[in-house]
């Protein structure tokens, strides 16, 4: 059998896999823990871990996670996370039942089914998974363990402090939760590296409890909350100095100093070295809660890209998509695509893509419906989502993705070569008439149908309403001017403070319009070059900071109010 390979589940008792889901960053899970996710029938998680494995898990999985309630809190040091079992195929749970973790990971394997229990960072280091381990194997119930990226050691490599280096230094982990007085006389009598994971509010005594067993005061530390995320921050002083500078930064005291942290206490956390290394902290973007005012389905690529430049994207839909009110135009195009009515098809967006697919899957068609016929694309993702469709277009455009970069490439109709003059055109019923006007002029017959309408959304929740025009976003990207007032009339006028970005001066025009002072341009119509026009303004604002001695803050740090200062890009 090969390693990978899934073990069979046992007829009465099922089979355990106990994964590790890493630390936080979704990014981190083994390809060994997608492959077990993929093929569960049960999940059982404290609620935060299910956030990271649910979506690798098949529709219609079982979920068991963490109560919200205080009584769920885990009895300290025993490992006995107290769960609820929750169906994840119904909208409402049912009265939930507190049980330990052991008793649900066992009762979720009877009947012969495949249960992962995924725990935070790693099941030997950070969880305490051995007793739940033990369970299984006394009732005779088989299982395995995928590793993950422990926390103390993936939060400091994401914190830019290694841990060892070419001389081997000695690395020891405490949990200063547990650690008896011994742990702390004989980790203090090293001159090794020191990973301690302890609470905000702790870090102090922990750093004290050091210096009392023989470090020295001036010893550097790193302090590491929420590591691995986008809500990471991270802190450098020394084992003497590291109350104060919490308490100079305003860190402490504050009601969540219970968050857990890593601390990494030695030689190779001092700041100067950590200013070279930092490599998550220090992207453009980073920690920039940036809105994306457009239809879900559209928002995905670009909300990756934004996530890759460290910002939290928040996908808002200013547009809808609806059926033609009279869909008789429509139905009598595709007809004609069968019977050899078209010599070309060209699909302007991914919307208009969608719309002749349901057409089709109405009708019993398929991909195989397009044979003979020319297929284009305006851009790579309406290329991608015909791909996915089975149909690989004929011509894209190669400069501009837009349908002034199509007519570019476009041939114009010649009667030798083109048996058939004529070009069915499916699109919005607000598109504009640049590519009509474009195919005209070099001699095509169009076929103009509205294969969709475009409406305006519902309003976004209150909190984010709030969040737009209180300036809670950092940032917030145009993609076209229907975008622009449909935000606004949703949502109303993101605040002075928020950084502006848009697709292109007709965009930038109507943002003006609206009162909005634009700050970024993308240097062509392009959804990714725009994500990477406001990254570029990330960067250099942040350059700009450390230049001037200044500390990094996000836009949405700066006083409620205050006058922003035009940067252009």
């Amino acid at each position: 059998m090969s390693p990978t390979a899934l073990p069979a589940a046992g007829p009465e008792h099922g089979h355990v896999t106990f994964l590790g889901a890493g630390p936080g960053d979704p990014g981190l899970l083994t390809l060994r823990a997608v492959e077990a996710l993929a093929h569960a029938d049960v999940l059982v998680a404290e609620h935060e871990v299910l956030d990271v494995v649910r979506k690798h898990a098949r529709q219609g999985v079982a979920e068991v996670h963490t109560d919200a309630g205080p009584s769920s809190d885990p009895l300290p040091g025993t490992g006995t996370p107290q769960l609820t079992v929750v169906d994840g195929t119904s909208t409402t749970p049912a009265v939930p039942a507190v049980r330990d973790a052991a008793h649900l990971v066992m009762e979720a394997a009877r009947g012969g089914r495949r249960v992962v229990r995924a725990v935070s960072g790693d099941p030997g280091l950070d969880a305490y998974a051995a007793g739940e381990m033990l369970a299984c194997a006394r009732a005779g119930v088989p299982f395995e363990v995928v590793p993950g990226v422990a926390t103390a050691v993936g939060v400091p490599a994401y914190a830019g402090v290694p841990l060892r280096d070419a001389h081997g230094t000695d690395v020891r982990f405490v949990d200063a939760r547990t650690a008896s007085d011994r742990c702390w006389t004989e980790v203090g009598a090293s001159d090794g590296t020191v990973v301690v994971s302890t609470t905000l509010d702790s870090v102090a005594a922990a750093a004290g409890e050091l210096v009392s067993a023989g470090r020295k005061p001036d010893t550097p530390i790193t302090v590491t909350v929420a590591g691995t995320t986008t809500r990471q921050r991270t802190w450098t002083a020394t084992l003497g100095t590291i109350a104060q500078t919490f308490k100079q930064a305003k860190v402490l005291p504050s009601p969540e100093g219970g968050r857990p942290v890593i601390a990494v206490v030695g030689e190779r956390s001092a700041a100067a070295q950590r200013d070279q290394l930092s490599w998550f902290e220090s992207k453009p973007l980073f920690g920039w809660k940036v809105l994306v005012p457009r239809t879900k389905e559209q928002a995905a690529s670009l909300s990756d890209q934004l996530r890759s430049y460290g910002a939290v994207p928040h996908e808002v839909p200013t547009i809808a998509v609806e059926p033609p009110r009279t869909p008789q135009q429509m139905e009598r195009a595709v007809k004609g695509l069968v019977t050899g009515r078209y010599e070309w098809i060209a699909f302007t967006s991914v919307n208009a893509v969608r719309a002749v697919r349901e057409k089709f899957e109405e009708y019993g068609l398929d991909a195989r419906a397009f044979a003979g016929i020319k297929v284009a694309a305006v851009g790579e993702q309406t290329a991608k989502a015909l791909i996915a469709f089975g149909v690989k277009p004929d011509l894209v455009p190669s400069g501009e993705q837009s349908a002034a970069g199509l007519l570019e490439d476009w041939p114009p109709y010649d009667p030798v070569f083109d048996p058939i003059d004529r070009v069915f055109l499916p699109r919005a019923d607000i598109a504009t008439e640049t590519l009509v006007a474009g195919l005209i002029e070099l001699g095509w017959e169009v076929d103009d149908v509205t294969a969709y309408r475009t409406v305006r959304a519902s309003p976004p929740p209150a909190e984010t309403r709030e969040a737009i025009k209180g300036g809670g976003f950092d940032a917030v990207l145009f993609t076209s001017s229907s975008t622009v007032r449909n935000l606004v009339g949703i949502a109303g006028k993101p605040h002075n403070v928020t950084v502006i970005a848009c697709i292109g001066p007709a965009t930038a025009k109507t943002a003006e319009e609206h009162g909005l002072r634009v700050d970024v341009m993308a240097p062509e119509p392009s959804v990714h070059k725009l994500a990477e026009a406001l990254a570029d303004f990330g960067m250099k604002r942040r350059l700009a900071a450390l230049e001037a001695g200044e500390p990094v803050t996000r836009p949405s740090e700066r006083r409620p109010g205050g006058r922003r200062r035009r940067t252009t890009t």
